[in-house]
């Protein structure tokens, strides 16, 4: 999509009035309890945590509030990665202006001392944190490397958040056009499953999807068949074979709510013809469309013809729509549901923390939500070590995005930069064009 730099380097700003709002409302809950605290809110339970746009692991957990009583209350605290904060969940979800304002007004952010849920709303800022997002609700259009119209427009991550486009951006491109294409975070285990249950299947009447189209890289497969990264360009056919199993764990996931699938080998220059031709006779012995798409090609690539004619075919299939667990189910059921049919899991293993969340939740009628899973990306399973147990960590309180967050394994929602970040590498020239971003 164009232009990839300003995508890709602060945009329109969403992220930065996202950032805002979040913040906004945290410094509001300390200085309503260092001016009087009439909520009586309990220092100690204060949930609501800061963000940052960057990916800094020196900020998960820090003490705030040193300093003296003139200072916010001394608590142990953290920061969120924007795309994690349950604002931008918000956002993504609302519907309208007046659905934005009544979900920031719902967010819970702490307790009092009787054990209550105290709302934004009872904090007094929910119009200001509108203000703040007024132009950021408004989805952006931009346009792909073809020349076609591309609406960009929230940014959750799917393995700490539900990983999907903003409702308004969909009820955009679907009044402009007839067939539109989103696209879900990383794999059938977290984006797929939660665009499923989080984003269609509480406006099933207007966002049920109706076809799928499951995205395969012959590199991908390799190294799920246990190719070292950086050998991934040579050719495998024994990987190949190894990882398909990985694509067939995915393709169970698509049939487990009866959608219609095509399979698309996204190819790299590095691909043998022969290993293409793996994964499709592969596809054809399991009775799956496929097509191979170059995206390299930027436009005319007859690929992409070829996957467009596979997706009008399965559209005409008309499948019916499962999702993953029904809205009436439980939390622990839910959670249950989505470690046997997604994860694989032999068991679920909630730790002592969160079991009296699960017990709170309850009590104060949250157990319903959805439950959103945050998890390795990396694995289908809730581990990166062949643990066969989902090990759920933390059960957080979503209220205004409307779900529950399940943080499982190690996963944190603010990430560290890698060992060689892609800041070592950007650069401006004597232009002002920016250089060596991608």
């Amino acid at each position: 999509v164009l232009p990839m730099e300003d995508i890709n380097l602060h945009f329109t700003g969403d992220m930065h009035a996202i950032s805002s709002a979040n913040n906004l409302l945290a410094a509001s809950v300390d200085n309503h309890i260092h001016f009087g605290n009439q909520l009586d809110i309990d220092p100690a339970s204060v949930s609501h945590r800061r963000a940052l746009d960057m990916n800094d692991r020196g900020l998960r957990s820090i003490i705030a509030g040193a300093g003296g009583k003139e200072n916010a209350p001394l608590l142990e605290t953290g920061f969120n990665i924007t795309a994690a904060a349950e604002i931008m969940a918000v956002l993504c979800l609302s519907d309208s202006i007046e659905d934005l304002k009544a979900r920031l007004g719902r967010i819970v952010v702490a307790r009092n001392r009787d054990g209550e849920p105290v709302s934004a709303e009872t904090i007094g800022v929910t119009g200001a944190m509108a203000a703040l997002l007024r132009h950021a609700i408004k989805p952006n259009l931009v346009q792909t490397m073809a020349g076609t119209p591309a609406i960009i427009h929230g940014g959750p991550f799917a393995n700490i958040a539900h990983g999907c486009s903003s409702i308004m951006s969909l009820a955009l491109a679907t009044s402009l056009a007839e067939i539109v294409v989103t696209e879900a975070g990383f794999g059938s285990d977290l984006g797929f499953e939660k665009f499923c249950d989080i984003v269609a299947a509480p406006r099933a009447d207007r966002l049920v999807p109706d076809a799928v189209v499951l995205i395969a890289t012959i590199r991908a497969l390799k190294l799920h068949g246990g190719v070292k990264f950086d050998e991934l360009g040579k050719p495998d056919l024994d990987a190949v074979k190894t990882g398909l199993v990985n694509l067939e764990s995915h393709a169970a996931i698509v049939s487990a709510t009866s959608l219609p699938f095509v399979v698309t080998v996204n190819k790299f220059t590095s691909d043998s013809q022969e290993e293409i031709d793996l994964v499709l006779s592969f596809c054809k012995e399991k009775g799956w469309p496929a097509a191979v798409t170059d995206p390299y090609t930027g436009g005319g690539d007859p690929g992409s013809l070829d996957l467009a004619d596979r997706v009008l075919e399965a559209l005409n299939e008309k499948g019916r729509f499962e999702p993953f667990y029904k809205s009436t189910d439980s939390l622990e059921t839910k959670i249950r549901s989505l470690s046997e049919k997604i994860y694989r899991a032999g068991a679920v293993e909630l730790s002592h923390t969160a079991e009296k969340q699960l017990a709170w939740l309850e009590k104060h009628g949250f157990a319903s939500l959805p439950v959103c899973v945050a998890k390795s990306q990396y694995s289908l399973t809730g581990n990166n070590n062949g643990d066969d147990t989902l090990h759920v960590r933390e059960l957080r309180l979503s209220a205004g995005a409307g779900f529950i967050v399940a943080v499982t394994g190690e996963i944190m929602t603010m990430p560290g930069l890698p060992r060689h970040p892609a800041a070592l590498e950007i650069d401006i020239d004597d232009r002002g064009e920016i250089v060596r971003l991608f």
